[in-house]
């Protein structure tokens, strides 16, 4: 299956990723987390499905370390779908809001149950920190803060 095949990318780039640490440097910074398709697999996947997946998923990242911070920069739906309006991504234009909805709780509900994790969530449904130096000086502030 597409979760399948996600799962195997995924372990590839962290492998990676991984394999080219600079010893001198004790930080890694990655723009996405393999936790993240476990929120996905939930919403696209039937349970039985969802559940062998799962069970594969943990065994496969059981000794992957969880990161020191987690930042989630959320967006609210509309926002979101002007993203993919502006990104001109033709298999994206056709995803509709309730499925960006359900992405967005599944990310709130995995955030809430991950105790053990220093998490920050900074909406950013009103910025643009490519274009607002300012509103890139909030969001880095607020990671730092």
């Amino acid at each position: 299956t597409l979760e399948m095949s996600f799962l195997a990318d995924r372990y590839q780039q962290i492998s990676d990723d991984l394999s080219q640490l600079d010893l001198f440097k004790d930080f890694i910074v990655s723009d996405y987390d393999v936790f993240k398709s476990l929120i996905f697999s939930k919403i696209t996947l039937p349970e039985d499905e969802f559940m062998l997946y799962r069970k594969l998923f943990y065994q496969v990242y059981k000794d992957i370390a969880k990161p020191d911070l987690y930042v989630y920069l959320y967006q609210d739906t509309e926002r979101l779908q002007q993203n993919i309006k502006k990104r001109g991504r033709q298999y994206e234009q056709n995803i509709d809001a309730e499925y960006l909805d359900k992405i967005n709780a599944g990310y709130l509900e995995f955030l809430r149950n991950q105790s053990e994790l220093k998490v920050k969530r900074i909406d950013i449904s009103e910025l643009d920190f490519v274009k607002n130096r300012s509103d890139y000086l909030s969001i880095l502030n607020q990671i730092i803060g």
